[in-house]
């Protein structure tokens, strides 16, 4: 009977545990609750950072302790959407979508924007995207309704790529701004300024790279028209300056340079709806080669910097531009590049221009240009190595101190379509970070098939004017002639010196026979020659006559008496 009490108990206490830890397996699963002290904190603390007066976008809203609250919506003002920003996170966290979701937004709204496709997966933007089960979900507890729509878009090309080709010329970078690209010293930029100089006052246009390496040779070949006006320029340092023009065509920049060149006006237009144009740049050819991307995005600001008017206070930004894979920008730029970058990106905001960098780790943007962007969108960050939670430690720093929220572990725990929020309130206060459930993008979440690619491009109206070839003449053609010219005149002048030296020649040779005849004829050997022949022939000439010599000797003396 013991016994069987015993095992019983043991097979009450069993089935106790198993109770337990099916309710506490329940309560595992069940939704986290807020007390309502926590969500009250929470929205006095929080919500007024994210209430605006003047127009905004809206990206989703707060997360507190796993809990979506929709009365602390992250509403982002336009009028700070010019100080720049920063989208970044681990692969697969959700970065692309959160472009997306800010381009299609900022759209909606009257904004265009520029996006520069590196990965090939921006283009979808131009279809209505698809509501699926977890879209409804994600927007119900969000408190935004899901509405499915495209936006007008533009494709444009730096190479191959089907779209509107990009192109500027050699002169419209200029000597400074090419001279920064090459990485010259002041020497060799001293040297480009001359080429350009030299160009500009003879009315030759330098349009393409071919244009440049013709008249730096002309420059450095010493020609009297060039050095009279500049002095003689040293062929070992334009032979350098030629070496890195080489070596940028190397990387296939020179389908770059050329004409029609591109109008900056073009990247700022609204259709008929009142709707901004996305301009999607397709860069999927441009991984391998950052210097072409950097030096494209270099002029493209420099252009916009020196095109757009000051704008002042906008209530919305003219342009935003959105660089995925920034870190292709600064990687291999030079010192002197990136100051250039970081300058632009100070002075460009006040001509109403937002640039938004999008990379997987904030480390891979120059602090001094990490400092000037005002709203960050950080997604989560892996930690595999000692290297990774440093980069993570670093990367919680850039957001303000919360009593919410722990940046470094937030950094490491949130899942796809989540991210750490902070921007600028309207009067360009830092707002106050927040764990954000980021809404759906309206549009498709995917790539355009060919034949809606095609069927975009077909309608565009930029593709005829900037695919039309245009080859005017310009610096390479007209001086090629003109070393041709000169090549001829040598030639001639040679040609005519060489035919002067052969009949010099030739008369000094006549001049030289004479003279030898005449020095035979006046040697004392000839003379003496001459004599003995003469009084022999005189002697013989004297026999024949009866006259002797020595009679002849005797008249002589007897004659020398008197």
């Amino acid at each position: 009977m013991a016994r069987k009490t015993q095992a019983k108990k043991k097979t009450a206490k069993k089935s106790s545990k198993k109770t337990k830890t099916k309710t506490t397996k329940k309560s595992e699963q069940a939704e986290p609750e807020l007390s309502e002290k926590q969500r009250a904190a929470f929205e006095k603390k929080v919500a007024p950072g994210y209430t605006h007066k003047g127009p905004q976008i809206t990206l989703g809203a707060a997360v507190l302790d796993g809990v979506v609250t929709p009365e602390v919506p992250a509403n982002i003002p336009l009028k700070t959407l010019n100080r720049h920003g920063l989208i970044a996170g681990a692969t697969g966290t959700g970065k692309t979508k959160t472009l997306q979701i800010i381009a299609g937004e900022l759209s909606a709204v009257g904004v265009p924007s520029l996006l520069m496709d590196i990965k090939g997966d921006l283009s979808g933007i131009a279809q209505p995207g698809e509501e699926k089960d977890f879209i409804t979900k994600r927007h119900a507890g969000i408190g935004i309704d899901f509405e499915s729509r495209g936006y007008p878009v533009e494709f444009f090309t730096l190479s191959g790529e089907k779209g509107a080709r990009l192109r500027a010329t050699v002169a419209e970078f200029g000597p400074i701004l090419l001279s920064k690209i090459l990485d010259l010293n002041e020497t060799q930029s001293g040297i480009l300024a001359v080429v350009f100089q030299y160009c500009d006052n003879n009315g030759l246009l330098l349009l393409d790279l071919p244009d440049l390496k013709k008249a730096l040779m002309y420059v450095a070949e010493g020609h009297e028209d060039v050095v009279q006006e500049y002095g003689k320029v040293s062929k070992a340092s334009a032979g350098t300056i030629l070496r890195k023009i080489v070596a940028l065509e190397q990387q296939e920049a020179d389908i770059f340079f050329g004409e029609r060149s591109f109008d900056v006006e073009d990247l700022v237009r609204i259709n008929e709806d009142g709707e901004g144009m996305v301009s999607v740049l397709r860069l999927t050819d441009v991984q391998s080669k950052p210097a072409l991307f950097s030096t494209f995005m270099l002029q493209l600001l420099a252009e916009v910097y020196e095109k757009f008017p000051e704008e002042g206070d906008l209530d919305r930004p003219k342009l935003a531009i959105f660089v995925d894979e920034a870190h292709l920008v600064f990687s291999n730029a030079s010192k002197v590049l990136l100051e250039q970058i970081e300058m632009i990106v100070k002075l460009v905001r006040s001509k109403g221009v937002g640039i938004f960098f999008v990379t997987q780790n904030p480390g891979d943007i120059p602090a001094s240009v990490l400092g000037q962007l005002g709203l960050k969108v950080q997604h989560a960050l892996r930690a595999f190595t000692a290297k990774d939670r440093k980069n993570i430690k670093l990367a919680a720093e850039n957001f303000p101190l919360s009593n919410f929220y722990d940046a470094a572990d937030l950094l490491t725990t949130m899942g796809i379509g989540e991210a750490m929020i902070t921007g600028l309130s309207e009067k360009g206060k830092p707002t106050p970070l927040i764990h954000c459930m980021l809404r759906a993008p309206a549009s498709r979440m995917d790539v355009l098939t060919e034949a809606e690619l095609d069927e975009a491009i077909a309608g565009s109206e930029l593709r005829e004017k900037y695919n039309e070839v245009v080859d005017r003449e310009s610096a390479y053609e007209i001086l090629s002639k003109k070393i041709e010219d000169i090549a001829e005149q040598q030639e001639a002048a040679v040609a005519e010196k060489t035919k002067a030296k052969k009949s010099g020649a030739s008369r000094r040779r006549t001049k030289a026979e004479k003279s030898t005849l005449e020095k035979i004829a006046s040697s004392p050997l000839t003379k003496q020659i001459g004599r003995t022949v003469a009084r022999e022939v005189t002697r013989g000439l004297l026999g024949v006559l009866g006259i002797s010599t020595t009679r002849r000797r005797r008249r002589k003396k007897s004659s020398s008496w008197f």
